[in-house]
């Protein structure tokens, strides 16, 4: 059976199996020096043919209709472009929930998390239940401390529209609407509570470093990144004025980048308020958060 291999017959609009497809995928992204590019090529593979892991591995000898075999190649190619993969499946996972991402948003990495868990300590252990997450984007902070944290009211503020809005339709995604608001705001500009802690993950990275950046970092947006000349314009202003808006024994926490936490902590000590200042590590071990008490 010779013929069945046939350019001729090949181009006669046969179907691909979902296996080859897969396999295709790989094969481009490898090739391309695309990092985790199985679990992309299939991640992909998935989105496009609405199904889970499971299915895609019991059905990789169905066929494919040809639309979404286009539609799985132009995703492919998407990736190639630099196109985060959360950007193109609108999903990124952090604290066990589920958080719609686009390119108005920062992506939510893990390394957060860690600011997230430790502010869910403190919380629970002083019972400081009024927060603030300012700067908030994807508003995955704010919305995984409704969720951890029982009797949490949660304030989100971001100056980016677009940001706020995918914030609360994450709020609402996870069932957490009730315990939050919302406040479109260039830092404390209309801010006009004070709060039991306030929890930042501000944009951190130093303004000539971002086009040195991955491709992919490049495709996030700008404003999110971006902390100034030496990176670190956005602690000055949040360590200077969260003081004003903080209760008794408020607590201020920032996540930071790896290389910055005495400079940050010298900015802290020079407000001369805060009792305590203390740093965190990640689980790389690389310094992560700061959190300020007044």
């Amino acid at each position: 059976g010779l013929w069945k291999h046939s350019p001729i017959f090949l181009n006669r609009g046969m179907k691909m199996k979902i296996e080859e497809l897969l396999k295709e995928g790989k094969i481009k992204l490898t090739e391309n020096k695309i990092e985790d590019a199985n679990l992309i090529a299939r991640v992909l593979l998935e989105f496009v043919l609405k199904i889970d892991r499971n299915e895609l591995i019991k059905k990789q000898l169905q066929e494919v209709e040809k639309e979404k075999e286009e539609e799985y190649k132009q995703k492919v190619e998407q990736i190639l472009q630099g196109i985060p993969l959360q950007y193109i499946t609108n999903l990124q996972e952090f604290m066990k929930l589920n958080f719609f991402v686009n390119e108005n948003v920062l992506i939510p990495q893990p390394d957060t998390e860690i600011l997230v868990e430790e502010v869910i300590k403190i919380a629970q252990l002083e019972n400081k239940i009024k927060i603030l997450d300012i700067c908030t984007g994807s508003g995955c902070i704010g919305i995984s401390l409704a969720y951890y944290l029982k009797n949490a009211k949660i304030s989100m503020s971001d100056i980016s529209k677009n940001a706020i809005e995918i914030a609360k339709k994450n709020a609402k995604e996870n069932k957490v609407l009730e315990k939050t608001k919302f406040i479109k705001s260039d830092l404390f500009e209309n801010i006009e509570e004070k709060f039991d802690i306030i929890v930042s993950n501000p944009p951190y990275i130093e303004t000539d470093v971002i086009k040195n950046l991955s491709k992919q970092v490049q495709n996030e947006p700008k404003i999110a990144l971006d902390g100034g000349k030496d990176g670190l314009l956005f602690y000055r202003k949040l360590i200077k004025e969260a003081p004003n808006f903080l209760n008794y024994n408020g607590y201020l926490c920032m996540e930071i980048g790896y290389d910055q936490k005495e400079k940050v902590i010298e900015i802290a000590k020079q407000e001369e308020i805060f009792s305590k200042i203390e740093a965190i590590k990640d689980l790389s071990g690389n310094d992560r958060v700061i959190i300020c008490r007044i």
